[in-house]
């Protein structure tokens, strides 16, 4: 029997693992390797990939669990926090880009329909990379990140009546554009309110007994067929699958237990996405590129440098501050995944010729290319521009005048983008507990009386949701998963305390916490003796094994009643926990697990 679409897959992932592999020795952004591969493996390369249609039902799975990841990080509070960023920002930077473009087209000689529909097509940004960019350098939440995601939400709604209103252009059109725009924008609302609703009412408790059950296989199948199914329900009535995903998201987000559904979504989000980036790399017709170089090229830096000066003054015009604008700007100057749907629309009603279709793929994966680095650039290219006199004659756009650091400090939190700079997923703490149980409990009662900012990770669900109740700053999550403790705060964290029956998990989280946060103090609990020596190779700071607590104890009350001075006991129990409790370790070594 022969498997076209599987062994396409192997071609994929042998060549994608070559590919990277080469790309990480040369510090090259994994996204261009995707690309790259796409390229090789496509037909205009060595066309080792025939099961297109396939690889591209996996690249859709992709952007769907990236959206559904993005919205699990989102709440509906926060969406309606960003409204400034999503109508405000979205709509004017929609609206300058297809203005900017017609102009050039028409000075190019187009005619003015083919140049409103360029505009459409350079307008759309791809919510994939530019997402994922922002997830991998953890700058989601950040004010450029929830700006930029605004604008991305209103782009993705936005090529649902770019495609009604493409026939028209082409003069092709049948019907009331007015009345199916009316019946769209009815949809969009109907889709919010039952989102709202269903986050409210419905999912809470039915997340609440799924959850009870402690079967992680459970668990992760009711979060995927909730994804797929409101993505299928909001494609159904003509919306995307982008934005459906993203509201189911939404929907999880509120709850107690977004951050174990991230957890358990992100490695399959970053298998399926890189099937999209290679998907796109297949469209790149090498050939082509070289036998129009100086044109392909000269377009993308067109495109590029364009949509980022538009963008940017778009946002400038919301008064968001100058270094909030550039970093926006340069996230989404490339052309999106949506643009390719559209594009294939245009192609059908005679706006686009093949060849001009051809021109707009180069462009478009090119530009695609170059966003990582356009990323990786715009932090540095901003505090330039901030820190020249560039700078006053850019913020005078959206202000009317220079602003004073207090201005700058202040915008840095604009009401549009959300009332705190940090999203729910990512509380700022100084002590961040695993597990909530007795130990947990004490621990948590002494760091409110400190004063001390506490986050909590539990995965009993009855715990989370009594205590939450309470208001005590606790998550539902898996803490021996990378996502779940970074958006528990891990990074903002000087101390971490591990304190868990589970032996595997307690070495597991203390091996995580040590490699992502490393100047973190780990404190972890343990029963077992033998465990002492592994967890502190496995980057534990200090190690509080129960039974030798209770040996000091004892130790400490026998001395007490022999009338030994409390500075002699302090010195000898000192001595006693001296490196990882060596002494009590070389009387008893056994697995014994004495506090049963």
């Amino acid at each position: 029997m022969h498997y076209p679409a599987l062994a396409d897959i192997v071609i994929i992932f042998a060549l994608s693992a070559l590919v990277l592999f080469v790309f990480h020795r040369l510090k090259i952004p994994p996204i261009i390797g995707f690309l790259f591969t796409g390229v090789i493996a496509g037909p205009g390369g060595l066309g080792a990939v025939t099961a297109v249609a396939e690889v591209e039902v996996l690249a859709e799975i992709g952007v769907i669990l990236l959206m559904f990841t993005i919205g699990l990080e989102f709440s509906i509070r926060d969406l309606l926090r960003m409204k400034k960023a999503v109508l405000g920002g979205g709509g004017l930077q929609v609206g300058l880009v297809v203005g900017g473009t017609l102009l050039v087209s028409l000075a190019w000689g187009a005619a003015p329909a083919v140049g409103v529909f360029a505009g459409f097509l350079v307008a759309l940004s791809s919510t994939a990379i530019v997402l994922r960019q922002l997830q991998a350098s953890a700058q989601t939440e950040s004010p450029h990140g929830r700006t930029t995601l605004g604008i991305l939400i209103f782009q993705d709604v936005m090529i649902v009546p770019m495609m009604l209103l493409t026939p028209m252009l082409a003069g092709t059109a049948s019907g009331s554009i007015g009345t199916e725009l009316l019946i769209l924008l009815a949809k969009s609302v109907g889709a919010v309110a039952l989102v709202v609703l269903a986050a409210r009412y419905v999912i809470p408790p039915l997340m609440h007994q799924v959850a009870g059950t402690r079967n992680q296989e459970l668990f992760f199948l009711f979060v995927i067929a909730l994804c797929f199914l409101v993505a299928w329900l909001t494609a159904s009535i003509g919306l995307s699958l982008a934005l459906g995903a993203f509201l189911a998201g939404m929907t999880l987000a509120d709850s107690d237990y977004a951050l174990h559904a991230l957890g358990n979504v992100l490695p399959f989000r970053d298998l399926f996405t890189s099937f999209f980036f290679v998907s796109v790399g297949m469209l790149l017709d090498p050939l082509y590129v070289l036998a129009h170089p100086l044109i392909v090229l000269l377009l993308t830096a067109a495109v590029l440098f364009g949509k980022t000066l538009l963008t940017a003054v778009a946002v400038l015009l919301l008064r968001y501050p100058l270094r909030t604008a550039l970093l926006a700007a340069m996230g989404l100057s490339q052309i999106g995944e949506f643009s390719f749907i559209l594009s294939r629309v245009g192609v059908e009603q005679g706006l686009l010729t093949d060849a001009t279709y051809q021109l707009f793929l180069a462009v478009s994966v090119l530009s695609m290319a170059m966003t990582p680095v356009m990323m990786l650039l715009a932090p540095r290219l901003s505090d330039a521009l901030a820190s020249g006199r560039v700078a006053g004659g850019l913020r005078g756009i959206g202000n009317g005048r220079e602003l004073s650091g207090a201005d700058a400090s202040a915008l840095q939190k604009p009401a549009g983008a959300g009332e705190e700079t940090e999203g729910k997923g990512s509380e700022r703490a100084g002590l961040l507990i695993v597990g909530f149980g007795l130990n947990g409990r004490n621990l948590y009662s002494a760091a409110q009386c400190a004063g001390v900012p506490v986050s909590i990770l539990e995965m009993n669900p009855d715990t989370v949701r009594i205590e939450s109740a309470r208001g005590v700053p606790i998550r539902f999550g898996d803490a021996t998963q990378d996502a779940v403790l970074l958006h528990a705060g891990l990074r903002e964290a000087r101390v971490v305390v591990i304190a868990i029956s589970d032996p595997a998990a307690t070495g597991r989280i203390t091996e995580r916490v040590r490699a992502l946060h490393p100047e973190a103090h780990v404190i972890t609990r343990t029963r077992f003796t033998s465990e002492v020596g592994r967890l502190l190779s496995l980057g534990a700071d200090e190690v509080i094994p129960e039974e030798f607590e209770t040996a000091v104890e004892i130790f400490v009350r026998t001395l007490r009643s022999l009338g030994i001075s409390e500075d002699e006991i302090r010195t000898q129990v000192s001595l006693l926990r001296q490196d990882g409790y060596a002494l009590l370790r070389g009387v008893n070594t056994d697995d014994t697990d004495f506090t049963d």
